[in-house]
């Protein structure tokens, strides 16, 4: 009898039929209501292996799948998952880190010039037949080339975003992290700040930190307060990074110039945000890793995981 394989995600066909050849698939794209989470809980109580994302494993869903030996997730961040208690129980918990670094950074960037060049405003514009003759100064955006770029969390994906502006758009970096980086002081004549300096001298903010209890509601108006009159702040990292609300209120009163969203603390974005309506924000539906290449090496990397762990043989990337 084949042992059983949960899986929430949409794998990629070649992949997901690879494993039903030896395994038990259950499979969901998404769980899109009671029932399919009904169905979950039944299929995760025989399941030994666990594949996807967006998916929260909290203490009652561990203790109710007993024969679980790995959860492999289609992701970087692991603030879906108990990590504790998953280590209690002795479940292998596994991420995709590296794969992602690239089309991660390329949407941090597509957002700086979206925002940059309030492209969403004047796409809307162009569609809604609002164009009807040449900008005026009031329409004007701003230039990326020389400006000061401060990375909020220089891991792999803030190292990627500030190469791109570096080496790309001749922009100085700022950045702080929770530990030193002399190799990235060094490689990109970067300098290590403090956060409100960062936010009082950068022209560009990029956020890139994991979501964690430190980084939970980092930025709110206390540090946007400190912004310039034209400063553009990105979030490429989690929503609840950010106060949200603290945010919106900002852009409404022109506290900070522009903002470019790829995360939000409630996703899909409710249909009574004012984001939805606010012009001076570039908001996109979590696109950061949503690239056939970048998503089907995730998948393969998190297969790779499962595989290993229930052949007893040692992750790849374990958490």
């Amino acid at each position: 009898m084949k042992e059983t394989i949960v899986v929430v995600h949409e794998l990629y066909p070649e992949l997901l039929d690879s494993l039903k050849q030896s395994f038990d698939i259950v499979h969901f794209t998404r769980l899109a209501n009671d029932d399919d989470r009904a169905r979950f809980r039944e299929a995760m109580s025989h399941a030994v292996a666990f594949i996807g994302s967006n998916v929260p494993f909290d203490r009652a869903l561990i203790e109710q799948s007993p024969k679980l030996k790995v959860v492999a997730s289609v992701s970087v961040g692991v603030d879906n998952y108990d990590v504790e208690t998953l280590k209690a129980h002795d479940i292998v918990l596994t991420n995709t880190p590296e794969v992602l670094t690239e089309a991660t950074a390329d949407t941090g960037f597509l957002l700086l010039m979206m925002a940059a060049r309030r492209a969403g405003e004047m796409n809307r514009m162009v569609v809604n037949g609002d164009w009807k003759a040449s900008l005026g100064r009031d329409q004007f955006g701003v230039d990326l080339k020389g400006k000061t770029l401060g990375i909020v969390g220089m891991g792999r994906i803030g190292q990627a975003v500030a190469k791109r502006g570096h080496f790309g758009f001749d922009m100085p970096i700022l950045f702080q992290n929770r530990s030193a980086k002399p190799d990235v002081e060094q490689s990109l004549d970067a300098r290590q700040v403090e956060l409100e300096v960062l936010f009082r001298e950068a022209d560009f903010i990029c956020v890139t930190v994991p979501l964690s209890a430190e980084t939970e509601g980092l930025v709110g108006r206390e540090l946007l307060s400190l912004t310039k009159p034209q400063a553009i702040f990105v979030n490429i990292a989690r929503g609840k990074v950010v106060r949200e609300q603290e945010l919106i209120e900002c852009l409404q009163d022109g506290t900070l110039y522009y903002a470019g969203l790829d995360v939000f603390e409630k996703e899909p974005l409710p249909a009574d945000s004012p984001l939805r309506t606010l012009d001076n924000v570039a908001c996109l539906p979590h696109i950061g890793s949503a690239t056939h290449e970048t998503r089907n090496a995730m998948c393969d990397l998190a297969a790779e995981n499962l595989l290993n762990v229930i052949a007893g043989k040692a992750a790849v990337t374990p958490v």
